[in-house]
Parts: structure tokens; C-alpha cells; sequence
């Protein structure tokens, strides 16, 4: 993992995870293109997948393709 900048946003993940969630489009803003997938043909994991991802965004926690933390919300 790396600490360094990314230029994702906290705000888009959030509003895709909420709306779109267990179509996995936050995981696809992110640029996690295999999980999102995965996460689309699962309905994210009935649904949990999708909570503790939406947590995860909301705590500063997910991270992007690259392991990079998303932590700006604008």
C-alpha cells in the first residue's frame, strides 16, 4: 500500500455507493475494475459487500486501484 495522493474523491464513491452499490459503480469509480465485476454479478454480496464498503468510504478507509487511501471529499 501507498500513501501517496489520488486524485479520487470521497463525495462520487459515496454517492455511487449509495445509490448504485450493489451494481458496484463506486468500485468501478475507484478504478477496481475486477472486483467491480464481481461485485455487480454477486448484487455485492447480497448486500453486504455493499455495507462494508459504504463504512469503509465514509471512515476514510477504501482505497483505490493502486492502494492508495481516499480521503478527500472534494
Amino acid at each position: 500500500m501507498s500513501d501517496s495522493a489520488t486524485e479520487k474523491r470521497i463525495l462520487p464513491a459515496f454517492l455511487l455507493c449509495f445509490f448504485l452499490g450493489p451494481l458496484g459503480a463506486h468500485r468501478f469509480y475507484a478504478g477496481k475494475i475486477g472486483t467491480g465485476i464481481l461485485h455487480l454479478l454477486t448484487l455485492g454480496a447480497l448486500g453486504i459487500w455493499t455495507l462494508i464498503d459504504f463504512i469503509m468510504i465514509i471512515i476514510g478507509s477504501f482505497t483505490d486501484k493502486e492502494g492508495n487511501k481516499i480521503t478527500e471529499w472534494t
